[in-house]
């Protein structure tokens, strides 16, 4: 695996990518950079979502003799959910700058300069993660140093496509990923193949009625693993009674869905 630069004195933190939620998408190197960590830092979500801190220590418990690691948990800050418009850009970054000053305090306060950190992010860090962005932001500061590297996961993107057994494209066709907030603006121009994350409003309604096949999952990859596939117009109603079901269940939930427009002859 590409190990952190041995560096005598300075902190050294790994940013893994643990995948969609199952123990068994752990890659190689990311279980080497699991097995050279002393300390994990997870931020608790509270409550609603303490299926994803078990789902983090699950994994530490399958892949990790018991003992020899400390976790460390910290509550994850609020963030302003209601800001639209003008003002959603600033609120991600309040909030992005409130997780910083945690993560500083983590590091400073119970990372030792001979130990090395890992941070544990769904997915892949590099996809729809703020990690990256807001160590970055911790370094800038020069209240404490480390440094860091990145173990890819399996993003729920890759997982989506792989449990609905299709290809995140076509052939000589590009595909787009994006958010619900933007796909609410319209299809993208020139892509009949659009991926949707951080979806909370179910966008994808919009586009019924206009030959579309959607493939929608949620807690893809864990034991509450929903899946749906096919015409948008038959599958839209089912997704939405499965999805308020799952969330009024659970608290919460994490979905991704592609949306694939059918070309004349397919």
């Amino acid at each position: 695996m590409s190990a952190v630069r041995q560096t005598r004195g300075v902190r050294e933190i790994h940013v893994i990518g643990i995948g969609a939620g199952d123990p068994d998408q752990l890659t190689l190197q990311a279980v080497k950079a699991l097995r050279s960590t002393d300390v994990f830092f997870i931020l608790d979500k509270g409550e609603a979502k303490a299926d994803l801190t078990r789902l983090r220590r699950d994994m530490l418990d399958a892949h990790l003799p018991e003992g020899g690691y400390r976790v460390v948990e910290a509550r994850d800050p609020e963030r302003d959910r209601t800001a639209g418009g003008s003002a959603y850009s600033p609120a991600v970054g309040d909030w992005r700058s409130a997780r910083a000053d945690i993560y500083e305090q983590l590091i400073a306060r119970e990372l030792a300069e001979d130990e090395t950190g890992a941070f544990l992010v769904w997915g892949d860090p590099s996809l729809y993660d703020s990690t990256l962005g807001i160590l970055e932001e911790v370094l800038e500061r020069g209240t404490v140093s480390f440094v860091y590297d990145v173990v890819p996961g399996i993003s729920s993107v890759s997982a989506l496509v792989a449990r609905h057994r299709t290809g995140l494209n076509r052939v000589a066709r590009p595909v787009q990923i994006t958010t619900g907030r933007r796909l609410a603006e319209g299809f993208p121009e020139g892509v009949d193949d659009v991926v949707v994350m951080l979806d909370a409003h179910q966008t994808f309604r919009a586009y019924t009625g206009q030959d579309v096949d959607i493939y929608w999952g949620a807690y893809i990859g864990t034991p509450d693993e929903i899946l749906v596939s096919g015409p948008l117009d038959e599958a839209a109603p089912r997704i939405e009674r499965l999805r308020a079901e799952a969330r009024e269940r659970k608290g919460w939930i994490m979905d991704t869905y592609l949306l694939r427009r059918r070309a004349v002859g397919d």
